[in-house]
């Protein structure tokens, strides 16, 4: 009795530990591949409880998921103008096919990195090459990323690889490019203010020609209506003055001698010699003889 209760108990646990050594898990963030005798004989793709034989299979897990392929220094890069560039990518990529990838690069995800990282600078070396400084910093930055995933992708699928995304961060220039680059920038900048410069004060010069012209127009037009409008003037006044001496010829006269006088005597020094029956003290005898008359 006691031997079959032994036998019993080392069958159930033999029985248990080839069950264990049967089954096996696969999680939904894998792929596992199971081998018999060093063949690849099955490739799970779907999560979930499986068997396998013990002893004869083994099991290999391989990463489903995205991952990323940084580089730890950027690349240097030459454009279609000889110059230097400093780029910094990353690569955004995933096993699709686990057994083509167990074929090509035994399921080492370091070769494939390697050969990953290949490709893509080979690539960004070939469209770098075939653009300038500007197209690669701003100009077709996009187009450079999207040639170059497709590129990529389809020499990645050779080794059951998918190439979601090829992105660049940074794209920097050497410093002695950089210095390059400013003093020309500088020198554009320089050329460039000097024209408007320039195109400013010959615009400055008409303007200034022209409001001198229009200022000599409109001064010699205000000269001659004020000429016309003092023409005007002096015909009304004489006009007037010939009326209102022609009515009285005599005050006309004595007027002229107050005048003469005022202008024969305008200080305390000045003298004039005349004959005493001369015409000029005609008004003078005239109101000294009415003097006399009155004060007889």
């Amino acid at each position: 009795m006691k031997n079959n209760l032994s036998f019993a108990a080392a069958t159930l646990g033999a029985v248990l530990v080839v069950l264990g050594l049967s089954m096996f898990t696969v999680d939904q963030r894998q792929f596992a591949i199971v081998f018999q005798l060093g063949e690849v004989k099955e490739v799970i793709s779907e999560p979930g409880l499986n068997f396998k034989w013990p002893m004869i299979q083994n099991v290999r897990y391989f990463d489903r998921r995205i991952l990323t392929m940084d580089n730890n220094e950027p690349e240097r890069f030459i454009t279609s103008e000889k110059k230097n560039v400093l780029v910094d990518s990353f690569v955004k990529w995933r096993i699709v096919d686990p057994k083509l990838f167990y074929i090509s690069v035994q399921g080492d995800e370091t070769r494939a990195r390697t050969r990953l990282s290949q490709t893509v600078n080979a690539g960004l070396r070939e469209e770098f090459g075939k653009r300038t400084v500007h197209d690669v910093v701003s100009g077709e930055r996009d187009k450079i990323m999207e040639d170059m995933r497709v590129k990529a992708d389809l020499d990645a699928r050779t080794i059951g690889v998918q190439i979601v995304d090829v992105r660049i961060k940074r794209v920097d220039l050497p410093t002695e490019v950089s210095e390059s680059v400013y003093r020309r920038m500088e020198a554009e900048r320089k050329r460039v203010a000097n024209e408007l410069r320039s195109q400013g004060s010959a615009e400055a010069e008409k303007i200034r020609a022209d409001a001198d012209k229009q200022r000599e127009v409109i001064v010699a037009e205000a000269y001659r209506d004020a000429q016309k409008v003092k023409g005007d003037g002096d015909a009304k006044a004489s006009a007037i003055y010939a009326q209102a001496f022609g009515q009285n010829p005599e005050f006309y006269a004595f007027y002229r001698s107050l005048e003469a006088y005022r202008s024969s005597f305008r200080s305390k020094g000045d003298v004039i010699v005349v004959e005493p029956n001369s015409d000029f003290f005609k008004y003078l005898k005239s109101q000294g003889r009415g003097g006399d008359k009155n004060g007889k």
